[in-house]
């Protein structure tokens, strides 16, 4: 490990300081050929950081973690589980490091954390490393959330390391650059509260609070009032993933973050069929995430976050668990009203229209949707052509024709806002099939395929010609066989 030059970056070690507990101090494993594959200019530029000094060696060293700034702490994250339903208490960081936090030019505090950067010793067996298709997974993903308006983490760089991964066979080893609010998560919680240590419990949430919610600490009580805004921020992102149609993949506790943002792109995919049983995840075998269950497993996530901070609700544990029932009991509603309003945007519905009225629209056309197999993206961004008098080709996407026209015509006599409609239903989206034909190339030694794809994904709202391919749902064969690996 060598030090960076002082004007390349400056890191603040906040969470190792402050929670020494949970953190592993650690340094990457070498990379001995670093290669750029992809560097995400505006959001250097957004950091503050110099887009041509990351091109240098020195700067390749510094995303793979072999150069670290003058007075950073690398560590290894600590955090505990639930995984696909079972209580693991010591998962953490096998695979990543927090580089440090950093303040971009709005003076929001952020974490720079490396994926993929070698073993820890949280790594459990594995090997630490990362391939360059799972990173490229991430990076597509992630951004195309963020343009979407979904809160995520974000990603920086990809960068080859020069070293080969065995999975079932070698392939080229990278290291992913992520941006995030923090890495706290549900799992951080638990790994606090089956320490035993009632007072490291309470730094943690007073460090969540301080770093994600702060509203909380004028509160009456500031630790359930994080809860609170937890269950928030939750129910609202989820609402927006069952919107664009988003498949996580692994919801396990320890991939729900304290902030709100969508985390850990390992298995993740995008509807096509629009079916709530839906799994594209290899290991998720009982479709536990499937896409439908997703709102359901965020909510018993948040039970186990209320477990682990029950001794910070009240000093008895009956009135904790009381205090506790009655905040987890808003995820429902606040997932209902935050569903209710981004469908009824995404089917330009006028404002003021009577839920009595807007409900079985909803509901009728997602009916509509799964019985005919209907490419969910696709039905929705045709919807707003048909608000505009063009009904065929969102028609001719169904199969029963008269229900459909009889649902059509009892929407289009709402006057549906086609402009609005535009604005909140994407034309293009990671097409699963494109997404594999990036990534299988890029594999290979090919990214050229990668440039089109990430221009198209993030700007996914304004039509462009020569982008035909990424507004085409895949083959009719491709969904119904396809499945998404976690990369480990």
């Amino acid at each position: 490990m060598s030090l960076a030059p002082a004007p390349t970056l400056s890191l603040d070690h906040r969470f190792a300081r402050e929670l020494p507990e949970l953190a592993v101090a650690w340094q990457a494993d070498d990379a001995p050929d670093p290669r750029l594959l992809l560097l995400n200019e505006p959001l250097a530029t957004e950091l503050g950081l110099d887009p041509a000094t990351l091109r240098t060696a020195e700067g390749l060293r510094l995303l793979v973690g072999t150069a670290v700034p003058a007075g950073a702490t690398p560590v290894a994250q600590g955090y505990a589980g639930h995984q696909f339903g079972g209580f693991v208490p010591r998962l953490g960081d096998g695979r990543a490091l927090l580089l440090g936090e950093l303040t971009d030019v709005e003076g929001r505090l952020r974490d720079l954390h490396l994926k993929g950067s070698g073993r820890t010793p949280f790594a459990r067996g594995g090997d630490g490393l990362a391939a360059v298709g799972p990173m490229l997974r991430e990076y597509v993903i992630s951004e195309a959330m963020h343009a979407l308006g979904i809160p995520t983490t974000r990603s920086l760089a990809v960068v080859a390391t020069g070293r080969s991964v065995r999975r079932e066979t070698l392939l080229p080893g990278a290291v992913l650059a992520r941006v995030a609010s923090s890495h706290l998560r549900v799992g951080s919680f638990q790994y606090a509260r089956v320490s035993g240590d009632a007072e490291l419990l309470r730094r943690l949430a007073d460090h969540a609070i301080s770093r994600h919610h702060p509203d909380a600490a004028q509160a009456e009580n500031p630790y359930l009032a994080l809860f609170a805004a937890v269950v928030t921020a939750q129910a609202e992102l989820v609402a927006r993933w069952m919107q664009v149609g988003f498949v996580h993949g692994v919801m396990n506790t320890d991939n729900v973050t304290i902030s709100g943002e969508t985390i850990d792109y390992g298995p993740c995919a995008f509807l096509e069929a629009h079916d709530p049983a839906t799994v594209y995840s290899s290991i998720d075998h009982g479709g536990r995430y499937a896409y439908g269950n997703q709102p359901i497993v965020a909510e018993w996530d948040l039970a186990r976050l209320a477990e682990a901070m029950l001794p910070l609700f009240a000093e008895e544990q009956e009135r904790a668990i009381e205090l506790a029932v009655a905040a987890l009991g808003e995820f429902r509603p606040q997932y209902d009203a935050a569903w209710s309003a981004g469908m009824r945007a995404k089917l330009g519905l006028p404002e003021g229209l009577d839920d009595a009225v807007a409900a079985p629209l909803v509901e009728e056309f997602l009916i509509l949707l799964q019985a005919g197999h209907v490419d969910h993206t696709s039905a929705f961004r045709l919807l707003g052509a048909a608000a505009r008098g063009d009904v065929d080709p969102v028609r001719n996407l169904f199969l029963d024709l008269a229900s459909f026209d009889a649902w059509s015509e009892g929407w289009r006599a709402l006057a549906p806002d086609a402009d609005a409609m535009d604005r909140v239903n994407p034309l293009y989206i990671p097409r699963n099939h494109l997404v594999e034909e990036a990534l299988t190339a890029a594999t290979e030694g090919d990214l050229a395929p990668l440039g089109p794809l990430l221009d198209a994904v993030t700007h996914p709202y304004a039509e462009r010609p020569g982008l035909e391919r990424y507004a085409t749902p895949a083959p009719a064969d491709f969904g119904t066989t396809y499945q998404t690996f976690c990369g480990t």
